[in-house]
């Protein structure tokens, strides 16, 4: 999305921020940073977070703060689990921040476009963890290809509702202009984490935290 701090009220960059700023003491404490220790978690970890950066600077908009772009929200949260895919979305959206500009829209644009879909992806994989049964194919077409597109249209509500919310654009409009085409990328998001997802689960199952092949291959 792209939000631009100028059109946000000051008293919601307050909250998001300190909203953003207690989710980052959250991943302090909480992460094992142990992983990163190691370097080749380590150079996994930061080649996936250049790859999503690289997917975000492919993007298109209609107006200023209102761009498209694939989020790679789900790829990550299913590598890295929760904590360590925010972290590499807030290295994302620093990187992004600091080539436009605008820094003091980082909180709201790394809560909508991070924590938003990483949150959703999270749910959806813990949900299918516990109630269904342990194949390849669900993990991928549940996880991957469900999971991805369910999180980005989450996040296209999420942002319209910022959008309207906090005056930026018309409610009718971003119904009629703006959230529509989001959905629309639903099916290109779940497209390239399925296909991500079952290269890596095939040829580098290490690469994905997720994933077990004693549960979800070998004992089949």
């Amino acid at each position: 999305m792209n939000i631009l701090s100028a059109n946000i009220p000051q008293y919601w960059l307050w909250g998001l921020w300190l909203f953003a700023a207690a989710l980052g003491w959250l991943i302090f404490r909480r992460a094992n940073w142990r992983m990163l220790a190691d370097s080749a978690n380590l150079n996994v970890f930061l080649a996936a977070c250049v790859t999503a950066l690289g997917i975000w600077f492919i993007k298109t908009g209609i107006k200023p703060g209102l761009d498209f772009h694939l989020l790679g929200a789900t790829v990550l949260t299913l590598m890295f689990r929760p904590l360590f895919a925010l972290f590499g979305i807030a290295l994302v959206t620093a990187a992004i921040t600091l080539w436009h500009g605008e820094y003091a829209a980082f909180a709201p644009n790394w809560l909508i476009m991070g924590a938003t879909p990483v949150a959703v992806s999270w749910a959806i994989y813990s949900l299918a963890d516990r109630k269904l049964p342990n194949h390849l194919f669900i993990y991928i077409f549940i996880n991957a290809f469900f999971g991805s597109a369910i999180a980005i249209a989450a996040t296209g509500l999420t942002a319209t509702g910022f959008a309207a919310a906090s005056g930026l654009y018309p409610l009718d409009y971003l119904l009629q202009s703006y959230l529509p085409f989001f959905l629309l990328m639903a099916f290109s998001e779940a497209f390239l984490t399925g296909m991500l997802i079952t290269m890596m689960v095939i040829y580098k199952p290490e690469w994905v935290a997720t994933f077990d092949d004693k549960r979800y291959l070998l004992d089949k």
